[in-house]
């Protein structure tokens, strides 16, 4: 009995072996499935003939600024102005009473009248002494005192002539009126206060063009030096220079620069540097914050990327580049300062190159990818495709940005 039951057991065994063999030979048989290519788009690195440029902040400054103090004292009669308002030359914006001012150029001008009428009594004095003279009417020393009182006459009128177009002129002072085209400020003195020389009763800042200050570190200015954008000793400025305000991206507003200080400053290591921008529609408040790019040097070939194609590695900065096969490979490079949207790249890439410029996180070195193909531009507005495009051919020099300035990292949009 128990020797049935051990062939049994055998047998059973015998069959379980033979069916996970059989099971086991399907199963290794059987071909794997092939992972897809993940799908990425790529796009072509543009290559433009761009300028050097280098990135600095500033601060945008009235060209005129003009603190309005009365030539006149007396008491504030009337406004005549919006605060904050636009301003012309000439404008009336205080009144002050005219009426101690108005009395003094009416006694003037009686005491002109008197001093008129005194005269023309001495001259006729004087010519009839020298009538008298030649008859030997009267002595000499008459004649003299005749002549030198109506030459006494005459000085008075002049003088009282001078005193009533002072006088005139308070009068006219005690209208305050604008001394230059721009904005008004706020009146700082109400009527019915008595106000005098020294008192502001306003400010107007002048509204167009404006100026921008910044300040240029000592390593940056030996560059412009280099490039012969800033005299060395008294040359001509020969710097483009691009803005960018708080709310908007890149520098979108073109102005030049006019001014570089005599000096650094010992203390910062920098020097002052001031550039001037056309400011027809009034945008450009004096006090704003704004960036900078100053642009210089000969035009050269520079590599621009889309920025989403920038991945960080270790503080690295790296992009994918697809080969012909579709193979992906990890490049290290080194960026610069954007230009209209596109980051400039400064080594790592060359003309022809093709990079992952969305679906970085899809990849990896060494994988080939299903790309999608668009041009490098395609995410920008108008304005800046046609500037991308053209090389930056809106400055006439051949192209705003290239190498020098702070380097910028990149995101994936996925």
């Amino acid at each position: 009995m128990m020797s049935k039951t051990r062939w049994a057991l055998a047998a059973a065994i015998a069959v379980a072996l033979v069916g996970a063999k059989f099971a086991l030979g399907n199963a290794t048989s059987a071909p794997a499935p092939v992972a897809a290519a993940p799908e990425v788009t790529t796009a072509e690195v543009l290559v433009r003939p761009l300028r050097n440029t280098a990135d600095f902040t500033g601060r945008l400054q009235a060209v005129d600024t003009v603190q309005v103090r009365p030539h006149v004292g007396g008491y504030l009669e009337s406004v005549h102005f919006k605060e904050g308002a636009l301003v012309k030359r000439g404008q009336l914006l205080f009144q002050i009473d005219p009426r101690p001012y108005k009395a003094e150029v009416d006694r003037l001008a009686a005491g002109l009248a008197q001093a008129r009428a005194e005269l023309a009594l001495a001259e006729a004095n004087a010519a009839r002494g020298r009538r008298l003279l030649e008859m030997r009417a009267i002595s000499r020393e008459e004649a003299d005192r005749l002549q030198t009182a109506a030459e006494s006459a005459r000085a008075q009128v002049a003088s009282t002539a001078a005193s009533l177009q002072a006088a005139r002129l308070d009068l006219d002072f005690t209208q305050v009126r604008a001394p230059i085209d721009g904005r008004v400020s706020n009146a700082q003195v109400t009527p019915g206060n008595l106000v005098g020389s020294a008192d502001v009763l306003t400010s107007v800042v002048s509204v167009d063009p404006v100026y921008v200050y910044f300040d240029v570190d000592e390593q940056n200015y030996l560059k412009l030096l280099a490039d012969g954008a800033a005299p060395a000793q008294g040359g001509s400025l020969d710097a483009a220079v691009a803005m960018g305000l708080a709310d908007e991206d890149g520098y979108p507003h073109r102005g030049r620069l006019d001014f570089v200080d005599n000096q650094l400053r010992a203390g910062a290591g920098t020097i002052r540097l001031r550039a001037l921008f056309d400011n027809k529609d009034g945008r450009y408040t004096p006090g704003m914050f704004a960036r900078l790019q100053l642009e210089s040097g000969a035009a050269r070939p520079t590599v621009l990327i889309d920025d989403r194609a920038v991945g960080t590695d270790l503080g690295n900065q790296f992009v994918y580049a697809v080969g012909k096969d579709g193979t992906v490979e990890y490049r290290k490079i080194t960026t610069g300062p954007l230009f209209h949207g596109l980051r400039t790249v400064t080594s790592g890439l060359a003309a022809g190159d093709v990079i992952v410029v969305n679906g970085l996180q899809r990849v990896r070195p060494g994988v080939q990818v299903a790309a999608r193909k668009v041009a490098m531009e395609a995410r920008l507005d108008d304005r800046d495709r046609a500037l991308v495009r053209g090389g930056g051919a809106d400055d006439g020099a051949g192209g705003r940005v290239a190498a020098r300035g702070r380097t910028g990292g990149g995101r994936d949009d996925g």
